[in-house]
């Protein structure tokens, strides 16, 4: 296991859309968790019986927003079977966010604190290079577009599937693709466990990326609960899309020691 702590590759501008885009996910994270009282509003159908409260605010907006494959691919909303009241009866969840703007929303949520801090410590890493080099507007749609195709890929191989997906694991993904293409021999500083063994190294980014990127691929179809095809989905497309969007004319700034 492996975990990027920074790069050695200056940038010419501060990130400032990388920034926004943290401080966004943050905002909804902490009103989804901790702010929020919407879902004591309870709009659950359970055989005419009010049925238990949700357990969280978090699993309440993880249920009414996140992306569920079945309903993109119908292109309808769908009732979502949530468990049994305390009578015993089936409860259901009626969905009313558009799909297509669930496909959005979901770039944007996520599941734990582990996996939000995950996501942005990679985003910071790996993406104020990139906004750096494609300019601040230019950057946003290249990571929206990244996030839009890691959820489609996902949704390819899980046409049926009733079980919400969130997090930006997908955009930030396309990122790390990006950043293969562009600074490949840039060093970053990573904190490696080999067994009992904690250590920290400078590791190529290209050395980097590289064992990411087949580790996402060997664990695709592991059910773990974690969408492995959606991050290889995501990082395919920056790999490929960062070619056509990147300014060829500029020099790479990049440090190699």
């Amino acid at each position: 296991m492996f975990i990027p702590l920074k790069d050695y590759n200056p940038t010419r501008r501060p990130a400032v859309a990388v920034v926004l885009i943290i401080l966004l996910n943050f905002s909804v994270f902490f009103y989804q968790s901790y702010l929020s009282r919407e879902h004591l509003e309870n709009p659950l159908r359970a055989s005419d019986l009010q049925p238990l409260a949700w357990p969280s605010s978090l699993e309440y907006f993880i249920l009414k927003d996140g992306l569920v494959p079945r309903e993109l691919v119908r292109q309808q909303n769908l009732e979502m079977p949530v468990g049994t009241d305390r009578w015993g009866h089936d409860v259901v969840y009626r969905r009313q966010v558009s799909p297509p703007l669930s496909l959005l929303l979901s770039l944007f949520m996520h599941g734990s604190w582990l996996h939000l801090l995950g996501n942005m410590l990679f985003l910071w890493i790996f993406g104020n290079n990139i906004e750096d080099r494609l300019g601040r507007i230019k950057f946003v749609v290249f990571y929206l577009l990244c996030g839009v195709a890691a959820s489609l890929t996902h949704v390819l191989f899980n046409l049926d599937s009733l079980i919400p997906v969130i997090g930006a694991s997908g955009a930030v993904s396309g990122v790390m693709g990006a950043y293969l293409v562009l600074f490949p021999t840039a060093r970053v500083r990573t904190l490696v466990f080999i067994f009992v063994l904690v250590t920290t190294m400078d590791i190529p980014a290209a050395v980097f990326l590289v064992i990411w990127f087949l580790f996402q691929f060997l664990s695709a179809g592991s059910g773990s609960g974690i969408a492995w095809l959606a991050h290889i989905g995501g990082f395919v497309l920056g790999f490929l899309l960062i070619q056509f969007l990147a300014d060829k004319k500029k020099p790479y700034m990049e440090v190699v020691s």
